[in-house]
């Protein structure tokens, strides 16, 4: 075997090899990366990076004991040696009575088309000239006085996954991003903001002209920001943190936090933990998705499910082992690299949209919050207790008025998923998405 093998028949003969080793099972990967990009700040070329990369990992069990051998050498030499040490490794590992690969029924036997790979890689030429047009956008904004840099980057990952239950299965994906961070005001007195987009296809991405601006301007408008005073009052969450919120969620219900009883809703499966009309979905198989796959880290069939659905939380969040160890089936959400062993991760992660415009959503705000920014990860996962850093404008009246720094934001997770309401803003910009969020009745910590 060489680095000019092909995937399919690289990974046969490892998967061979092991069974002539000793190995009961095992399974193999390739991931083959590539990525580029560069920064410019200031009307100067600041970084050009380009990096390749090939890794195999191979896992393998001997009864329920397993163990991982990865390697960037492919050559035929480094490769034969993988197999023997992989068993050897196994031979003293403990046993791990949930260890194992996919069942076959369980295993993808057609592998969707999903669009994610840009066929045009663009040249060192234009990244540096896409970088250096999103600089200058954020630039002309009036009341920009400096840059942080703008960045243009593109990268491709080819993934190939065999398992000796008879699945192979390929596909690669590409990534086009686009981002800048500037300064406003001088002195102690600065702000910073930035924008950027990502696509599988750089056609999708939104003109640069627009994201650069848009990063200006979000500058400008963080000038001068006030303390807020401390109550107890409604929080808007931009739909660039909002996700967020979904991240947390995702943490509780992970199959692995699940197995070891260190989830704040670890009791609630097929409980309402959501509003009524809160529905969140992941969608492995959307089109050009950034988190797309056809299927996942274990080869087991992957597909669109309602995590909560319309308030209800349905499912774990489960690969093969944790799915063992709670008596139950994986969800196809195992994800891997070729180092260690699988473990559950959503793909694209969304929340449906509400039925209100952002402008319905905070009308009858009084006095509240819009959260722009948050630091700090101040979250509890065993009680569900928040706290966290924020900064953004302060609403008045159903209006968002002026800019607030140094504010801390606090609730527990329970309810501010029971009290939270959704606006109609659903955008596609990230992995995990959401609309604009509000929640209810959070503590407000300011001056």
């Amino acid at each position: 075997m060489t680095t000019t093998d092909n995937p399919q028949d690289l990974l046969a003969h490892l998967i061979a090899a092991a069974h002539a080793a000793g190995a009961d099972a095992a399974d193999a990967l390739i991931v083959e990366s590539t990525a580029a990009g560069v920064s410019y700040r200031l009307g100067n070329l600041e970084d050009v990076e380009r990096s390749e990369s090939r890794h195999l990992g191979l896992r393998v069990f001997v009864g329920q004991r397993v163990a991982f051998v990865s390697s960037s050498d492919l050559a035929r030499a480094a490769v034969d040696e993988l197999p023997e040490r992989a068993v050897a490794m196994a031979r003293l590992a403990p046993e791990d009575r949930f260890a194992g690969l996919a069942p076959a029924n369980l295993l993808a036997k057609q592998i969707a088309d999903l669009d994610l790979e840009d066929a045009l890689e663009p040249t060192t030429e234009s990244l540096i000239a896409r970088a250096k047009d999103i600089e200058a956008a954020a630039m002309a904004v009036p009341g920009v006085t400096n840059s942080e840099g703008g960045g243009a980057s593109f990268g491709r990952n080819a993934i190939a996954l065999a398992t000796s239950e008879g699945f192979f299965g390929q596909y690669a994906a590409t990534s086009s991003s686009l981002g800048v961070a500037v300064l406003a005001g001088e002195g102690t007195a600065m702000e910073r903001d930035y924008d950027g987009v990502s696509a599988r296809h750089a056609s999708d991405l939104e003109p640069l002209e627009v994201v650069g601006r848009r990063a200006g301007e979000r500058t400008v408008a963080r000038l001068n920001p006030r303390k807020a005073k401390s109550a107890a009052l409604p929080v808007v969450f931009d739909p660039r943190v909002a996700g967020s919120l979904l991240g947390h969620l995702i943490g509780a219900i992970s199959g692995n936090a699940i197995a070891r009883g260190v989830s704040f809703l670890k009791d609630c499966l097929g409980a309402e933990v959501f509003a009524p009309g809160i529905t969140i979905v992941d969608d492995p198989h959307r089109r050009r998705g950034l988190r797309s796959k056809p299927f996942d880290g274990e080869g087991v069939r992957n597909r669109r499910q309602n995590l909560i659905d319309k308030g209800v939380l349905t499912s774990w969040l489960l690969d093969c082992a944790s799915a063992r160890q709670l008596g139950l089936t994986t969800t196809g959400h195992a994800a891997r690299g070729t180092s260690g062993p699988p473990a559950p991760a959503p793909t694209n992660l969304y929340m449906e949209a509400g039925l209100v415009d952002r402008a319905q959503l905070i009308a009858d705000i009084k006095d509240g919050f819009y959260v722009t920014e948050l630091m700090g990860m101040g979250v509890n996962a065993v009680t569900g207790d928040y706290s966290r850093g924020a900064s953004g404008f302060w609403i008045e009246n159903g209006e968002i008025l002026y800019p607030v720094a140094g504010v801390t934001i606090a609730g527990n997770l329970k309810d501010m998923f029971r009290q939270l309401t959704p606006a109609s803003d659903l955008d596609f910009r990230y992995g995990t998405n959401a609309p604009t969020l509000r929640v209810e009745g959070m503590t407000i910590a300011g001056a």
